[in-house]
């Protein structure tokens, strides 16, 4: 069974397609089915909530009337909230479901919380969790058990928010990586002699120059760099080129709109002028940096209501305007700067501040260890006395068990001590040898008798 196509625009805005299905044209149901699903899996929005904002969606459309009413509404009916109230009207047991999602991510917060505070040695058994989660935007803090209507619109509202500051936060992040890049190769010119670091110097001047030495990059968007495309990618006659035709060539999904990733994937060939993995001086995460510029732009001017999808009859009008037959000149990332020498000092000095910081942590936990370390041989000697102790008292009891056996008389049959007499025969019953020499020869007579 075919599943209709809900692909509304604030899924697209949240790069969200889960659960969600486009009606193929001629093509086997099962193979477009397994593709979706492929495709589902690898996207990803970057947001830290990403798993609870799919689960949500997920539930969500497992209602017949949200399903509906999703199909319907527009994105201006979601942002404002209008959507969040049909959530009263959802079937008992999505509520239920709900309701469960949001308490395991409350107890994930906490968990985050918890472990963030204990790094920083804070202790967090007196801190106030309730109050703690109010940071979080994309649930409602006071209601810590149930999903309720503004929970969906905090979560709808949030994640709007968040990724229309993503790629601020991607370009930002790039700016970092290459202010990085400069630090390592001045800190590793540094450490060689005279005569090798002007050889190393010379050689990254000739690879910079050679990554520089590429062919002319078109405008994106414009008709020579879509008119490429038409030709080498769609393997037609660029004299043939019909927008309309090329629009629906690259709806991918064919859904009636080009996303963001669609948009991305007609790059390609341009960025490939410029960047080679196989080259030494090509930087693929320049490149990347350089697809995110080019859509971007395109975004920028083709994307008329601002909801981060190109439709048909927006793509068509683009291709109206003067920029689109003769465009400026397009400048890759190679042409300027993208920092200034003040902000890298800025950031090495930042470096610094961290690798001192790591250090003092660093010898922290040494002396901690080291402290322990003296610690278990105090126990481990401690344990030794008692093993030793313990030793001498059982061989003292043992010894005084054996010496208790030697002198006691053995019992007799009922437990009774038995004593043996000693009986001596009459020829052995002698007088001692010296009463012997003094005893008379004859008994004496006439002794008196008194009565």
């Amino acid at each position: 069974m075919r599943r209709m196509n809900l692909k509304p625009a604030w899924l697209l805005l949240l790069f969200i397609s889960a659960a969600v299905w486009s009606v193929p044209i001629d093509r086997n149901e099962a193979e477009q089915d397994q593709k979706q699903e492929a495709q589902e899996e690898n996207m990803d929005t970057g947001l830290y909530y990403d798993r609870y904002l799919r689960e949500v969606i997920e539930v969500l459309e497992t209602d017949p009337h949200f399903r509906e009413k999703l199909q319907t509404a527009n994105t201006e009916d979601i942002k404002n909230g209008r959507l969040s109230k049909e959530l009263d009207l959802v079937g008992h047991h999505v509520r239920t479901r709900l309701d469960e999602l949001k308490r395991q991510e409350v107890s994930r917060l906490r968990m985050l919380l918890k472990a963030k505070l204990d790094s920083a040695n804070t202790q967090s058994l007196q801190m106030d969790h309730a109050s703690l989660l109010k940071q979080f935007e994309h649930l409602d803090p006071h209601n810590q058990n149930t999903f309720e209507a503004k929970d969906l619109e905090l979560l709808i509202s949030t994640a709007t928010k968040d990724l229309e500051n993503y790629d601020a936060e991607r370009h930002e992040e790039f700016k970092r990586y290459e202010m990085l890049k400069e630090h390592e190769r001045r800190e590793y010119l540094k450490g060689l002699d005279q005569e090798k670091r002007e050889k190393e110097e010379k050689r990254l001047q000739e690879l910079k120059e050679k990554h520089q030495q590429h062919p002319k990059v078109n405008a994106p968007g414009s008709v020579a760099q879509l008119r490429e495309v038409w030709e080498e990618t769609d393997g037609l006659d660029p004299k043939e080129f019909n927008p309309k035709t090329f629009f629906k060539l690259h709806d991918a999904n064919e859904d009636g709109v080009l996303d963001e990733q669609e948009l991305e994937a007609l790059f390609t060939k341009e960025l490939e002028k410029v960047y080679d993995p196989k080259n030494e001086e090509d930087d693929m995460m320049e490149m990347e940096e350089e697809r995110l510029r080019m859509r971007e732009h395109v975004m920028k001017n083709v994307d008329l209501n601002k909801d981060r999808l190109v439709s048909l009859e927006e793509f068509l009008k683009s291709t109206e305007k003067k920029e689109f037959s003769n465009p400026k000149d397009w400048e890759t990332l190679d042409a300027k700067p993208l920092y200034t020498e003040e902000e890298l000092q800025r950031f090495e000095a930042e470096l610094r501040d961290k690798e001192q910081e790591l250090k003092r942590k660093a010898e922290t936990l040494r002396q901690e260890q080291e402290l322990l370390r003296e610690r278990g041989k105090a126990l481990e000697a401690q344990k030794r006395e008692y093993q030793q102790a313990v030793l001498e008292m059982s061989q003292r009891q043992k010894q005084q068990q054996e010496t208790g056996n030697e002198q006691q008389p053995p019992a007799g049959p009922n437990g009774q001590l038995q004593f043996e007499p000693q009986t001596h025969k009459p020829e052995e019953i002698k007088a001692p040898a010296e009463a012997q020499n003094h005893l008379p020869a004859e008994p004496p007579q006439n002794l008196p008798i008194h009565t």
